[in-house]
């Protein structure tokens, strides 16, 4: 659903005013997930995620299906305990075998995450779909939020965007098989190994990067936020291949809607295509965090990334004061 829809969908709740004192983050954020207090030093996240197939892989969407759904506990610093499975499948057409293999796949990705699969739910669909609902453990004054980033802080990027220009080159079949399996990886690796390593730190705003793409995360916090952020194109890593079939047109429609929904909010440099905009809107599956961290920080936590993890983090742009636009582009 496009930003737009579901803002408008929102407007139509009665129930916003919930008072609860235990309820840390509910509906009324934009967050990753929902934050509720057990007691003094135990709060749970809750949330939820899934998505028809975007590789041909049953076992390889099972799991990116499953760091995709878990990557929103890491976002806000939690720990993934526990996950309930998801499953719409026309299993007449396909078989027993194929949903066995996306259900494997995506245990063997919660296994590494430490969680355990409780079991799920399923219904006959004429379309496969498959994701998970995720609870997490998390200290109650300890969570991560994608408000809260401060001037002065800069953006650090765990992944590199492509993902859904490249998806879309799959489906039609104009994917080279190296870039297959990049792609592939990047959104089977888990956000466990960046989030554990933040927590040597004082991030003051962490998000995931998924459907509403790079700047539209960024857009969330810097509204949120009450700042701008000023992003450097130049910085900004790609996965290989990207901008060749950009220029192909090969968007989903996703990042078309992210494109028009940030019109206004977001000064694009005079020199940045409209491609490039396009490719900074990317709608992305089983993203990267954005962090704003302190500047004396950053490259600190990108090094430990890149030698303990061998994740190559990269720093790409900074928080400034309120401006006129939410976020600057700039090459």
């Amino acid at each position: 659903m496009s930003p737009q829809d579901l803002a408008q969908v929102l407007r139509y709740l009665k129930n916003n005013d919930i008072t609860d004192p235990h309820l840390l983050v509910g509906i009324d954020h934009s967050d990753d997930g929902g934050v509720y207090e057990l007691s003094d030093d135990l709060a749970i996240i809750q949330s939820l995620d899934f998505f028809a197939p975007i590789v041909d892989d049953p076992y390889m969407f099972g799991q990116i299906a499953a760091a995709n759904a878990l990557s929103d506990i890491y976002a806000m610093g939690g720990t993934p305990k526990t996950v309930l499975n998801i499953v719409a499948f026309p299993v007449a057409q396909f078989g027993h075998k194929i949903l066995a293999e996306i259900l494997q796949g995506s245990y063997d990705k919660v296994k590494e995450a430490g969680a355990q699969v409780l079991g799920g739910h399923s219904i006959e669909d004429n379309e496969p779909k498959f994701g998970l609902s995720v609870t997490g453990i998390v200290h109650p004054t300890k969570f991560y939020k994608n408000i809260g980033a401060k001037p002065n802080d800069v953006l650090i990027l765990t992944k590199p965007i492509g993902v859904g220009i490249q998806t879309t080159a799959l489906k039609q079949g104009k994917l080279r098989d190296e870039y297959i399996k990049n792609v592939t990886e990047s959104m089977r690796t888990l956000n466990k190994y960046a989030a554990k390593t933040l927590k040597n730190f004082h991030p003051n705003a962490v998000t995931d990067v998924t459907g509403f793409g790079l700047l539209g995360h960024a857009f969330e916090m810097a509204s949120g936020s009450g700042v701008s952020l000023e992003i450097d194109w130049e910085k900004i890593p790609l996965l290989d291949g990207t901008k060749a079939l950009a220029e192909q047109q090969l968007f989903p429609g996703g990042s078309r809607a992210n494109h028009e929904w940030l019109k206004d909010d977001i000064y694009y440099s005079k020199s940045l295509t409209d491609i490039e905009q396009l490719i900074l809107c990317d709608a992305v599956t089983s993203g990267g965090l954005l962090i704003s961290l302190p500047e004396d920080e950053a490259e600190n936590y990108i090094a430990e990334l890149r030698k303990i993890y061998n994740i190559q983090a990269a720093v790409i742009g900074k928080v400034v004061q309120q401006q006129e636009y939410a976020i600057y582009v700039e090459t």
